[in-house]
């Protein structure tokens, strides 16, 4: 796959993309006592993060491929940080001042039971991180732990949720990850996914919108063989 580049301001997005696994408080209580099963035997008391690398972002208006013998993907529709300075133990209180704009990330993934170590295979095909279609200021969103979100598969809402009920908002996830790693500029952190993720196929149409951000579109298709 061709580099990808991004060419709306304020960042090229060359960075890499980090999302967080169990940030949802709903997402996290459907689990039940799994949470305290062997090996961890409790809830993540840390961040719990994975990296969409650089083969899984496309742009708006992509096609994503699904891959042979797999029937569905699963949608995790995020709210992107766009980091604009570099980021290393920041408060929370001065963690978005890190942040150059607010972009729309599309998480796809191989729908898997693994919820604290979901494997690199299943997270991080070609094309598995829709990311756009613009990156927007911050002031252009009211308050960024209470926006809407939608996604529609062929013009039809199948989920609708916010970017609330975090265990960690925005500014407290930033600043807890910066805590023990860089965010450096053009680096995306993805304050989480909703419980109840959708899931597609191939043939589908995917819209994933978020209040104040506009809306991003892709794809699905079906993989080309070897």
């Amino acid at each position: 796959m061709p580099a990808l580049s991004f060419d709306f301001a304020p960042w090229r997005l060359s960075g890499t993309v980090v999302g967080v696994l169990l940030n949802h408080r709903p997402a996290l209580a459907a689990l039940g006592d799994a949470v305290n099963a062997a090996p961890y035997k409790a809830a993540p008391k840390a961040p719990v993060l994975y990296v969409k690398p650089r083969n899984t972002q496309v742009g708006d208006g992509a096609c994503v491929a699904v891959p042979a013998g797999v029937p569905e993907l699963e949608v995790g529709a995020a709210l992107g940080l766009v980091i604009g300075r570099s980021a290393y133990r920041v408060s929370a209180g001065d963690a978005l001042a890190h942040v150059a704009g607010l972009v729309i990330v599309a998480d796809l993934s191989v729908p898997h039971e693994s919820f604290y170590r979901p494997s690199v295979r299943l997270k991080a095909r070609d094309g598995f991180c829709p990311i756009g279609p613009r990156v927007w200021p911050l002031s252009a969103v009211p308050a960024l732990d209470a926006l809407a979100v939608r996604v529609a598969v062929d013009g039809r809402s199948v989920h609708e949720t916010s970017t609330g009920e975090r265990v960690r908002g925005a500014a407290k996830l930033l600043a807890d990850v910066s805590g023990f790693m860089t965010l450096a500029p053009g680096d995306v952190l993805l304050t989480g996914v909703a419980a109840g993720a959708p899931r597609v196929a191939a043939g589908h149409a995917v819209s994933v919108a978020i209040e104040g951000l506009g809306a991003l579109s892709f794809e699905l298709v079906t993989e080309e063989p070897a």
